[in-house]
């Protein structure tokens, strides 16, 4: 984009320069001509530099409305797996499986405390009272996914991207990596913004930015790292 702007403006001074040394060394008769030839071919080119820099601005500005309404709806996503984790041990990759725990699952809050018991192994070894630390975990109460996470959101269709591509879905996978269960949900840029300019979309697919969205997808999870968090910056971070 801006290799077109500079180019565009380089134009738009060669044609002023132009226009200068035919005022100077062209007969008057061709003169008018020329000049409104000319001149006509600067208003295009600036009109068409200003629409390169509007068009670019519109773009933003409909990618930011559309991530934001993304990410709010992985971050749904997120807190509905990290709670099924919770309960079950592992992850989801089914959509059903998710809203059906929304719908019933209660999650237990628990409590941690270390405690003083006799070692009965080392008692009986050394014939003299010996004790160990435990770790008990205490079940203080339970709370209602649905009512406590879901409250007043539309988690039924949790796994519509919601803008962009008509009846997009999240991709949703689950796995383990080294033992440890994993999950991803994601989304391909093209699809948000599937009716935009497509070099626009193509550049904002090759993004690496530090207050920008990278790589060709939105996501959130990973099956290829550990990690429960999305690849979006802080300022799309609104429901966290």
């Amino acid at each position: 984009m801006l290799k077109v702007i500079i180019a565009i403006v380089a134009i738009i001074l060669l044609t002023i320069l132009i226009v200068w040394l035919i005022d100077k060394f062209v007969p008057k008769k061709i003169k008018p001509i020329l000049n409104l030839v000319l001149w006509g071919l600067i208003v295009f080119l600036g009109y068409i530099t200003y629409e390169s820099i509007a068009g670019e601005l519109r773009f933003e500005k409909v990618k930011d409305e559309r991530y934001q309404i993304v990410v709010n709806r992985l971050i749904d996503i997120q807190k509905a797996q990290v709670a099924f984790k919770e309960v079950n041990g592992k992850y989801t990759d089914k959509y059903e499986n998710l809203i059906k725990f929304i719908d019933t699952a209660k999650v237990p809050v628990t409590q941690r405390r270390d405690s003083t018991v006799l070692d009965e192994v080392k008692t009986r070894q050394f014939s003299v009272d010996m004790f160990k630390t435990i770790t008990l975990v205490d079940t203080l109460r339970y709370y209602s996914v649905k009512d406590s996470l879901f409250k007043n959101i539309d988690y039924k269709n949790i796994m519509n991207v919601g803008v962009g591509e008509e009846g997009a879905k999240f991709e949703l996978k689950s796995g383990t990596l080294d033992d440890i269960p994993v999950f991803e949900a994601s989304v391909d840029k093209a699809i948000i913004l599937n009716d935009q300019d497509k070099n626009l979309v193509s550049n904002e697919k090759e993004v690496v930015s530090v207050d920008g969205v990278n790589g060709p997808r939105i996501a959130v999870g990973s099956m290829n790292e550990i990690k429960t968090t999305g690849n979006w910056p802080k300022n799309f971070a609104k429901k966290e």
